[in-house]
């Protein structure tokens, strides 16, 4: 019977005379990965996993952007006062209230994502935001019920912030999972087009409403309509979500199959999702994500939420002026963000965001004296100097993010770390902006702020490493073709050459 080990069946002077050729019959009887360790990706799947996550998204956003776009109607309804400055910032304050439960959320969430499952928390998720949002439009003002008008918003703002810490992070998750190592920037971009989609669909609608309504009927019913629509179209993600299936990765982890060869190391086999287990040995790569997204939120929200209100407020246009020239921005974004997720792929994460976060360090303070000059031609210039900036991270954040954190505990370190984030930085940009030119008298306040986020932003990148055509980590390669596969096995048992 021979022996295994082909130490034991041959000569050990052969053995030494020919290291090479012992090493090759080693690496081939017990290889890195086994063919059946690599995914193979299903093109369908695939797609329909980046359509229900991107939905989702863009209900999110939706959501959030028809809250910033509306904050002056919000203000007079809910916050009765003398003085619009003190109303503006108690509708921000409630604005950034969602996101101070949302670390929360992502406490919550993430972890039970790892256990049970990205689908399950996916679809509990889009039915809490669905909730929130149409409750909303559902109260009675101030003028009907006083302080519980207040009140209640803040109760359903909170119950939307605590749903959308497990979105992002399972969403992005979700599609990083599914998607081809070689194209997972491309996918990925699907989810910021879900962000732009679902803006450009709370300013379109907000704009029309503004444009049909005059402010009274705005007051009294018409701001409820936006709110009311995010109902049904949280019942279409829902049933989207549901009939897709758990992504590959996790259902190898759950069937404790990704490590199906004994030198497959690098592959992680349990999911337990534990919160003490993130913070404890993930803290530094934490902190990045933190630092990456607070650079992002920052930079995103000022442009995407609070533009709007800056144009109105502080330069003086109408809301209809501001939102239309935004509008226009941002298609022009979904137009080229499939392509930049592209370029990630092709060139790199680090190259693409390292762009993105230069172009805000050094084209805000220009762009918002720009803006500030006035009129039609120069407000679309400086808001696109800042709109191609956003795209170069909007395009490749979704991809790098997931990739910083290994399969067994991704959706729970990404949600605490983004949402710790986004509760930090991204919500209350409106808030400390405002704050910043009422404390300053400079409505050049946005600019320099964008500049120390994006500053932070630049040291972040470098200190990242590049993920771009690797397979996750924690999981083996992902790949499209069958053949794709075998290359991948041929290349690590190459042959034997004396």
């Amino acid at each position: 019977m021979a022996a295994s080990d082909p130490h034991q069946a041959a000569d050990p002077e052969a053995v030494k005379r020919h290291p090479a050729l012992f090493r090759a019959i080693r690496k081939r009887q017990n290889p890195k990965l086994r063919r059946t360790d690599i995914t193979v990706t299903d093109d369908q799947a695939v797609k329909r996993a980046v359509k229900a996550a991107s939905l989702g998204n863009a209900m999110e956003w939706f959501d959030f952007g028809i809250y910033s776009y509306l904050a002056v109607t919000i203000g007079h309804v809910f916050f009765p006062s003398g003085n619009d400055t003190t109303q503006l910032l108690s509708s921000f304050a409630t604005f950034a209230v969602a996101f101070l439960v949302r670390p929360l959320g992502g406490m919550f969430f993430g972890p039970m994502g790892d256990k049970v499952g990205r689908k399950k928390v996916l679809a509990l998720t889009m039915i809490l935001m669905a909730v929130g949002t149409f409750a909303i439009g559902l109260i009675p003002s101030h003028g009907t019920i006083g302080v519980w008008a207040p009140v209640l918003l803040i109760f359903f703002r909170m119950l939307q912030g605590f749903s959308t810490g497990g979105e992002y992070g399972g969403a992005s998750t979700f599609i990083a999972e599914y998607a081809p190592d070689k194209r997972r920037g491309f996918f990925g971009s699907f989810l910021e087009f879900g962000t732009l989609a679902g803006y450009v669909g709370a300013a379109g609608l907000v704009t029309a409403l503004y444009a049909l309504l005059d402010t009274g009927q705005m007051e009294s019913w018409g701001w409820r309509i936006p709110f009311l629509v995010a109902g049904p179209l949280g019942l279409v993600g829902l049933y989207l979500r549901l009939r897709l299936d758990e992504t590959p990765a996790f259902q190898k982890l759950e069937g404790g199959t990704a490590h199906a060869s004994e030198a497959a190391d690098g592959v992680e086999s349990t999911a337990k999702g534990d919160l003490a287990k993130i913070f404890r040995e993930y803290w530094p790569t934490l902190i990045l994500c933190i630092c990456l997204v607070g650079a992002y939120n920052i930079t995103d929200y000022m442009l995407l939420s609070y533009m709007p209100t800056y144009l109105s407020d502080e330069l003086g246009y109408s809301e209809t002026h501001g939102l239309l020239i935004l509008l226009a921005v941002m298609v022009f974004l979904m137009l080229i963000i499939s392509q930049v997720g592209k370029l990630s792929d092709r060139f790199g994460r680090k190259p693409l965001l390292m762009a993105g976060m230069l172009g805000f360090l050094f084209l805000s303070l220009p762009a918002f004296l720009l803006i500030r000059q006035g009129g039609i031609p120069a407000i679309t210039i400086g808001m696109l100097m800042l709109g191609l900036s956003l795209v170069c991270m909007l395009g490749t954040m979704s991809a790098a993010l997931p990739a910083l954190f290994p399969t067994n505990v991704r959706y729970g370190s990404l949600s605490v770390g983004y949402n710790l984030s986004a509760s930090i930085f991204g919500g209350t940009t409106p808030l400390v902006i405002t704050a910043l030119i009422s404390w300053s008298g400079s409505n050049l306040m946005p600019a320099y702020y964008a500049m120390a986020a994006a500053l932070v932003g630049v040291i972040a990148v470098a200190c990242m490493k590049e993920t771009a055509n690797q397979p996750l980590a924690g999981s083996p390669p992902s790949v499209e073709t069958d053949e794709e596969a075998a290359e991948i096995c041929a290349a690590q048992t190459p042959e034997p050459k004396f």
